[in-house]
């Protein structure tokens, strides 16, 4: 209607319209689609520690780096890696970490506009492997780069699932300096942040994951920083001092 009389308004009304879509879906740590939790409540030097990705040839790895700073964390998950190394993500649960479901196939550029019975299908893929290989139901997911639409929080309702975020994190998958990828993350620390790390990414230097996370570790251990799995009852959901 407004094209006949005003095409400058009606492609600026069209714009407008398709940004408040795209907005909540491309930012992470957006709310207007439903909580994301982004943080969690504490009143001691404690962080959330979140690893992406796995299981992955290095999970053995860092499991053992956890170990030497008595840190747990929660590992995401893809399903079709936790269905073809079950013994790796079972090493997880053994050792006292968490697990939370990363999507099935881990559809990184696709995810966020899929139609909601793909998503549900990569959601449930991926709890089922997660169940078949440890018995254990995942309550807590992360969507593939942490974008979502409007129909994933629906679903997860249904699943009782929480959606997980982040406050700090150094794109230490996808970059080739670790040391400025833990920079980026530990800027961001404070207690009750959730730090998401990633395993798997080897670059010609070695891995550039598993040097971040120990840096990380390094960094904050020595700060006095518990690395722990906070209680449901503790999270928070916002986007107050969330890393893009």
């Amino acid at each position: 209607m407004l094209w006949y009389s005003s095409p400058l308004a009606a492609i600026a009304t069209l714009f407008v319209s398709h940004m408040l879509v795209l907005y909540p879906t491309l930012r992470p740590g957006s709310q207007w689609l439903g909580p994301v939790v982004t943080s969690f409540k504490t009143d001691r030097k404690e962080v959330w520690l979140t690893i992406d990705d796995g299981p992955s040839d290095e999970s053995l790895a860092i499991l053992d780096l956890l170990d030497r700073y008595h840190a747990r964390a929660t590992f995401f998950v893809k399903g079709t890696g936790t269905a073809a190394t079950p013994e790796r993500v079972r090493a997880m649960i053994s050792r006292g970490h968490q697990l939370g479901n990363h999507s099935h196939t881990h559809p990184s550029g696709t995810f966020w506009c899929l139609p909601p019975q793909r998503i549900a299908s990569e959601i449930d893929g991926c709890s089922r492997a997660i169940v078949d290989a440890t018995g254990v139901e995942a309550g807590l997911f992360r969507a593939p780069v942490g974008m979502k639409n409007p129909f994933v929080h629906p679903l997860l309702a249904e699943r009782n699932m929480k959606l997980i975020g982040w406050t700090a994190r150094g794109f230490d998958a996808v970059a080739t300096n670790p040391e400025q990828s833990a920079s980026r993350i530990l800027r961001d620390v404070r207690p009750g942040a959730i730090l998401l790390v990633h395993e798997g990414h080897v670059t010609e230097s070695g891995s550039m994951t598993y040097r971040c996370i120990e840096i990380v570790l390094q960094s904050l251990a020595a700060q006095g920083y518990d690395f722990i799995i906070p209680s449901v009852e503790t999270f928070e959901a916002g986007a107050r001092n969330v890393s893009r």
